[in-house]
């Protein structure tokens, strides 16, 4: 794996990885697991190298994750790097070639849930902070290290309790260490999600009387859903590469045979982009649903109601962070192209609250994410790991 590197980074590396065999070994799936043990590894190995670092809390005083905070000596904008160490779920186990919670080295390969999604990142971040600790009087702004949890169930209680905290520097920009080395995200779609309510008169299946009952209504609905014409790629000054979407998720409603129901609810999600963002979103269900009430009436008019909406976001290859990462890869021979993704990530979050300058998806090359084997190829990580110290050092001036 390091034979060819110099000493140092050999050990550098080699920590790196010790490290995160430690958080792959505490489960940590998202709504699952008790979220304590991973975090306590970590507050261990920061406080161990004196690391500036406290405790993020969600609404009700749950632990949602860990902040550092390297102040610079000079004035100057915040950066964060991110990763989140609360993982996915394991799925079949009996599929698994070895324990999903397993932490070893196999060849160049790392195993078990989290070593892609997100430990490595976490565990590389951490070494990263605790290199630049000690140059930090010559540094401009400032380095914070988010390690969150919450991430997983979609809740996302570690990203917006950085957020909502007023002690916390914002920063100008968030790099996010996703895995993958071919590609830097820098936008993705956002989302308009709704739920909606169909309503109809109740009644017996084997009535003489006929009535269209609510499922009916609604898989009319999604006919007329399913038609709505959208826009295609956005032309113009915004140059977003990506047309809008429209999905029904699920449809709910009825139980038994014998009962037509009087009630349906479907799941409406709509990735939007900046020529067709939430407000059309919003108003293309709203003249659906009123076509379906006018062409089906019903005794209560369907009812709509939002549920989520993160705007698009897109960021330029010579903004900030995406040049100083893109730049730093391509000074350690790497070609690494960027990605505007379809589906909608924490950067749109981030977006939400003001913050655009947004990259994910730079890491090293994995295997399984979300699935079954999940692995982490190592032989880049040295690359990787000086890709992303130089972007922090171009970004804070060091």
């Amino acid at each position: 794996m390091s034979e060819n590197l110099p000493q140092a980074s050999q050990a550098r590396t080699a920590s790196v990885v010790e490290l995160a065999q430690e958080l792959i070994r505490r489960p940590s799936r998202g709504g699952i697991d008790d979220y304590g043990p991973v975090l306590t590894v970590l507050e261990n190995w920061l406080a161990a190298r004196g690391l500036p670092h406290r405790r993020l809390h969600g609404e009700v005083g749950e632990l949602v994750g860990l902040l550092v905070e390297i102040p610079g000596g000079r004035p100057g904008k915040w950066w964060t790097l991110d990763a989140c160490v609360d993982t996915a779920p394991y799925g079949d186990e009996s599929a698994w070639s070895f324990p999903p919670a397993s932490g070893d080295v196999r060849g160049e390969w790392l195993l078990g849930r989290g070593s892609a999604d997100s430990k490595l990142a976490a565990a590389m971040f951490c070494h990263i902070a605790a290199e630049l600790l000690p140059r930090a009087p010559e540094l401009h702004g400032g380095l914070a290290v988010l390690l969150d949890v919450d991430e997983h169930t979609g809740g996302f209680g570690g990203a917006r309790a950085y957020l909502n905290d007023e002690a916390a520097a914002r920063p100008a920009g968030v790099m996010i260490g996703y895995p993958g080395l071919d590609e830097v995200v820098v936008g993705g779609r956002g989302l308009w999600r709704a739920t909606i309510a169909v309503h109809a008169p109740s009644g017996h299946s084997g009535s003489s009387k006929t009535v269209v009952g609510a499922i009916s209504r609604a898989a009319h609905l999604v006919r007329l859903l399913d038609s709505a014409e959208l826009p295609g790629v956005d032309g113009g000054s915004s140059q977003f590469p990506l047309p809008p979407k429209l999905s029904v998720t699920s449809i709910h409603g009825g139980q038994g045979f014998s009962v037509t129901p009087d009630r349906c609810e479907l799941n409406v999600d709509v990735r939007t982009t900046p020529g067709f963002d939430a407000h059309d979103a919003e108003t293309l269900i709203r003249k659906a649903v009123a076509e379906l009430d006018a062409e089906l009436p019903a005794p209560r008019p369907t009812a709509i109601s939002p549920v989520a909406s993160w705007p698009p976001f897109r960021l330029g290859e010579d903004e900030q962070p995406a040049a100083a990462l893109l730049g730093a890869a391509a000074r350690a021979g790497l070609t690494v192209g960027s990605k505007t993704a379809g589906p909608s990530n924490i950067g749109n979050l981030l977006a939400g609250e003001g913050i655009t300058g947004v990259t994910a998806g730079f890491g090293v090359p994995y295997e399984g994410l979300h699935g079954i084997d999940e692995r982490a190829h190592l032989a880049a990580l040295p690359t990787v790991y000086t890709v992303y110290r130089q972007a922090v050092l171009d970004l804070l001036g060091g």
